[in-house]
């Protein structure tokens, strides 16, 4: 994955690392997929909806050389209608709604239809800090 920060979460760590602000990091991290993608103030992408899809949790193991990875195998639930092209990624703070952190684009696009589904091997899903 090509990931960049939003400006968000760069506010957010520049305000926690350097202006002693408190950022609380989320307990839970979760992927959702885009077809259309966002900018880095985190608007103007869209993400898949309907179909059953719906965002799922990832965790990341230790970073590396300023790198982390997901640990586990993040599966998708099998789409019961079209959720057309997907191009991207994001990592969220909340399940709906909330703060997108990370994005980047999928290395091959994926046309999803019904009784397709999407998979993210383990070490799949990297983010840099590089």
């Amino acid at each position: 994955m090509t990931d960049a920060k939003t400006d968000y979460l760069e506010d957010a760590l520049l305000n926690h690392v350097l202006r002693n602000t408190t950022y609380t990091s989320p307990t839970t991290i979760y992927v959702g997929l885009f077809t259309t993608m966002p900018s880095d103030d985190g608007t103007g992408g869209v993400e898949v909806s309907g179909g059953s899809y719906a965002r799922q949790s990832v965790v990341f193991a230790a970073p590396s050389s300023g790198v982390v990875a997901n640990n586990a195998l993040v599966s998708f639930p099998t789409a019961t209608g079209a959720w057309g092209t997907v191009l991207g990624m994001g990592l969220f703070d909340a399940l709906s709604g909330g703060n997108l952190l990370y994005f980047g684009t999928l290395t091959a696009s994926k046309t999803v239809g019904i009784g397709d589904q999407i998979s993210f091997a383990g070490s799949a899903l990297t983010v840099a800090e590089t």
